[in-house]
């Protein structure tokens, strides 16, 4: 019985070993991959730099009490608020999304630039939060602004590369992380109004225009 349970025992342990080499190298190919993929894109946007202007699209519409479906590209996403805020907490916030979309834009930026640059990167993980005072968005004191009030947490980055790369790469991710730039330093927003009204079997359509 003994000599049975240390056969099986050895037989799981090579068979982890040999799910943990074929991890290794399907990690490897990926990186490849991204790096391969990265080096085409900075050729191509050198040449060619209208190449890299690219648009990006969110279409969204409201759907029952405080809850909207977002489409984004094939991707279909439900934006709701809690239930002590008067929803049915079956979704995200939208300032949730905000602080999801920080945090995953520094970890996507952190694994391109790493990849990049030949640096091991372990993982990469974000943990924000974000302070609101609702007296803002209720219309409750006018000196109060609706958005968040400020956004802080941790980037916690496991790596065995020399501390001088990962300070240089911290720098790099920094300066380039596309969400961190747009909440940093705000970006031109224009907004336009469309307004429809049905009265008398007539559709009466309205267009204002607001920016911030």
């Amino acid at each position: 019985y003994e000599m049975l349970r240390s056969l099986v025992g050895s037989e799981m342990c090579i068979r982890d070993s040999l799910t943990y080499v074929e991890a290794l190298k399907q990690e490897k190919k990926m990186s490849n991959n991204l790096k391969e993929t990265i080096s085409n894109l900075q050729k191509d946007f050198t040449a060619n730099p209208k190449n890299a202007v690219v648009q990006y699209e969110s279409n969204s519409i409201l759907k029952e009490g405080l809850q909207s479906v977002v489409t984004l590209r094939e991707h279909k996403l439900v934006v709701d608020e809690p239930k002590s805020f008067g929803g049915k907490d079956e979704g995200p916030s939208p300032v949730e999304l905000i602080l999801a979309a920080l945090a995953t834009c520094q970890e996507i930026t952190y694994k391109a630039f790493a990849t990049a640059a030949g640096i091991n990167i372990e993982s990469v993980s974000v943990k924000l939060k974000g302070e609101l005072d609702l007296q803002g968005f209720l219309a409750l004191n006018k000196n109060t602004r609706p958005g968040f009030q400020s956004i802080s947490g941790t980037v916690d980055i496991k790596s065995s590369s020399p501390k001088a790369e990962i300070d240089k790469l911290i720098d790099t991710v920094n300066t380039h992380c596309p969400v961190l730039d747009i909440l940093s330093k705000g970006v031109p927003i224009k907004l336009f109004q469309k307004v429809s009204s049905s009265s008398n079997n007539k559709e009466h359509i309205e267009q204002r225009a607001s920016a911030a």
